[in-house]
């Protein structure tokens, strides 16, 4: 586990957080802008030195009273909102630089490893000014990762970038999450990457940690803000199955059953991630046949609560796997809809993120 307590009391802004989250996988820190993401990841990353500060990652306690490990002597790497390269160095000798600090014995990624986990062998004899966003920032994160480092902090990576370059990268950063065992943790604002990325989320708001908990849990729960508003979703890992070539159609498999999406050119076996909106979701007594919806999953009724006069947000259980369905309060007398009810989930559109 990492454990992290801090106290930065600025004057007009306090961060008081105690912070109990995995060693492992992507852990995001969200919330609006002015929370104090960033100064809670400057904090583990030792780049503000408070007193009466605790921090542990795995058996190595970097922080505690008197105890200070500066931030040279931490093996972790910062990857910021801008690639912060060094203009008169081209992308070979960027690379190159950091390297220098770690020993031999200590390095696990090795620089051409880097190079090919990123794909910028083609711009090594390149000066940065000459790369767009997406590439700088590329070469950042492998920068960051040729330091082998044992936590890697990304502080919102991508909000530099314009859309396109944001879909240029994200791949990159799922593959780190996928194929290099370093805990990530991961500073963003943004609902769409936290989806797509995060295994675990850290839910932060004026300073304090309002909640955290598993990514799909925490999209969910009808107790915060993320399972209300027009952009409700639940957040669902299914594993590729089959493809049907006759109609064009994938076939993706979860605990709770299998769903049909527009055929997706990803390999039998590959896990992914899908986005269901609760406003996608409808409810029925009965499983229905003579209907274009071809996810259909008997659910059972979690929780209700209120959206407003006209709507309500129902939590289901779907063999275990949370789902939202946004009905509105008629249906729900109509239906006698009510924690612990059977009912048939249909869902007319579903997202693969990727």
């Amino acid at each position: 586990m990492i454990e992290a307590r801090f106290c930065i009391d600025r004057g007009d802004f306090i961060l008081d957080v105690d912070l109990s989250i995995p060693a492992q996988g992507v852990t995001a820190i969200f919330g609006a802008s002015g929370c104090g993401k960033t100064t809670l990841l400057r904090a583990i990353a030792g780049l503000e030195q408070h007193d009466h500060g605790f921090l542990k990652v795995g058996n190595m306690i970097w922080q505690e009273n008197n105890h200070f490990v500066p931030p040279h002597q931490r093996p972790l790497a910062y990857v910021f909102q801008e690639a912060s390269l060094f203009t008169h160095l081209n992308v070979r000798r960027n690379l190159e630089y950091g390297i220098k600090r770690v020993a031999k014995t200590e390095r696990k990624i090795s620089l051409d490893e880097a190079i090919d986990f990123l794909g910028i062998g083609h711009l090594l004899d390149r000066k940065p000014d000459t790369l767009s966003g997406g590439e700088r920032q590329r070469v950042a994160i492998a920068r960051a990762l040729a330091v082998s480092p044992r936590l890697l902090l990304m502080d919102e990576p991508l909000a530099a970038l314009d859309l396109r370059r944001k879909h240029e990268i994200l791949p990159y950063l799922e593959s780190l999450h996928n194929e290099l065992d370093i805990p990530v943790i991961y500073v963003s604002h943004s609902p769409d990457e936290v989806a797509r990325l995060a295994d675990h989320l850290v839910l932060l708001e004026a300073g304090r940690i309002v909640a955290t908990g598993d990514i799909h849990e925490m999209f969910t729960r009808l107790d915060l803000p993320l399972a209300h508003g027009g952009d409700a979703e639940a957040i669902i890992d299914a594993t590729v199955v089959e493809h049907d070539d006759h109609y064009h159609l994938t076939y993706l498999d979860f605990s709770g059953g299998r769903f049909t999406v527009a055929r997706k050119d990803l390999p039998v076996g590959s896990s992914v991630r899908l986005r269901v909106a609760a406003r996608d979701v409808s409810l029925t007594l009965e499983q229905q046949s003579n209907t274009s919806i071809l996810n259909i999953f008997p659910a059972t009724i979690d929780a209700i609560t209120n959206e407003g006069l006209a709507q309500v947000t129902v939590r289901l259980l779907i063999a275990g796997v949370p789902m939202l369905a946004r009905v509105t309060r008629k249906s729900v007398e109509i239906l006698e809809l009510r924690p612990g009810k059977q009912v048939y989930a249909q869902a007319k559109s579903v997202a693969l993120l990727a």
